[in-house]
C-alpha cells in the first residue's frame, strides 16, 4: 500500500534547485531510522520518537494518523487542483524514502502523468534503493537528489552505502546530485574520507553539503563551520531555507 503523509506548495529549500517553486508530496515509510540525527518528535500518544527531522514520515507505529493510504493515481493527481499553481511547477517527492514505492503501479502511473504534463520531478532519496530504469523508463526523466547518509546517521555503512545503486541512479537519471546533511562535530571526524568513498561511485556528480538540523537554531549553529568546509574541499554549500525561514520542516 502506498501512503501519503502530507503535501504542500512552497519553495525548494535545499540542493541544486533551491528557491524553485515546488509542490511537495511526502510519502510514508523508510528503510532507515537515522536515530543519530537526534531529532525528537512527540506523538499524539505521548511517546517521544527519535530519528530524522521528518520522523513522523518514518515511524508509522506512532504517527499512523498522518499516513493516508492511496489506492489510485488520480488521488495524488487531484491534489494539484487544490493549489493555484503557475503552470507546470516542480514536483518534489520526499519522505521518508519515496523509492520504497518505485515498483508500485499507482506510483509509476502518477509519475508518468506528471512527466506527460511537463513537470520536473525531483526525488529526495537516500540512494540505497535501486530503480529498474528499463522496466520503468519514466525514471529516466526524473532528477535524483542523492542524500546518501553518513555515519552521523548511526546507520551501518553496509546499509546506507551501496555503490552499484548510487552509480545506477546517477548514470540513468535525467539529472543527479549528491546532498549531504552535516553537523559541526562530523566535520572533524573523518568526514572528507566518508564523502570521498561515496562520490567515487559517480565522480562527475556534483556535491552539495547542507547543515544538519531540524530547527533554525541547529541549522544556524552548523552553517558557518560547514561553509568553511565547503570552501576548503570545493563542494557546493546548500542552505536549508525552509527551516531558516519557517523554523520547521513540516508542510511549509
Amino acid at each position: 500500500m502506498l501512503y501519503l503523509v502530507e503535501h504542500f506548495y512552497s519553495i525548494q529549500g535545499e540542493g541544486k534547485h533551491v528557491g524553485a517553486p515546488s509542490l511537495f508530496f511526502r510519502f510514508g515509510g523508510c528503510n532507515m531510522k537515522c536515530e543519530g540525527f537526534g531529532c525528537k518528535e512527540k506523538a499524539p500518544n505521548g511517546v517521544e520518537v527519535l530519528g530524522c527531522d521528518t520522523v513522523y514520515a518514518v515511524n508509522k507505529e506512532n504517527f499512523s494518523h498522518l499516513w493516508a493510504p492511496v489506492e489510485k493515481a488520480s488521488e495524488l493527481l487531484n491534489i494539484l487542483n487544490l493549489y493555484d499553481l503557475p503552470g507546470a511547477v516542480d514536483i518534489v517527492l520526499t519522505g521518508g524514502e519515496p523509492l520504497i514505492y518505485a515498483n508500485d503501479e499507482v506510483f509509476v502511473t502518477f509519475l508518468e502523468t506528471l512527466v506527460k504534463n511537463g513537470h520536473r520531478i525531483t526525488f529526495e532519496t537516500n540512494g540505497s534503493i535501486n530503480v529498474d530504469f528499463e522496466k520503468y523508463p519514466v525514471y529516466k526523466e526524473c532528477v535524483f537528489a542523492l542524500s546518501v547518509k553518513l555515519s552521523n546517521s548511526n546507520e551501518s555503512e553496509s546499509k546506507r552505502v551501496n555503490g552499484a545503486v548510487i552509480h545506477n541512479l546517477a548514470s540513468n537519471a535525467k539529472e543527479a546530485f549528491f546532498k549531504f546533511s552535516i553537523d559541526f562535530e562530523s566535520i572533524h571526524l573523518g568526514l572528507e574520507e566518508e564523502i570521498s568513498n561515496i562520490v567515487i561511485h559517480s565522480l562527475k556528480t556534483e556535491v552539495y553539503c547542507m547543515p544538519l538540523g531540524g530547527t533554525k537554531a541547529e541549522v544556524e549553529a552548523n552553517t558557518e563551520p560547514l561553509i568553511e568546509f565547503c570552501k576548503a574541499k570545493g563542494y557546493n554549500f546548500s542552505d536549508r531555507l525552509h527551516i531558516r525561514i519557517w523554523d520547521q520542516n513540516k508542510g511549509v
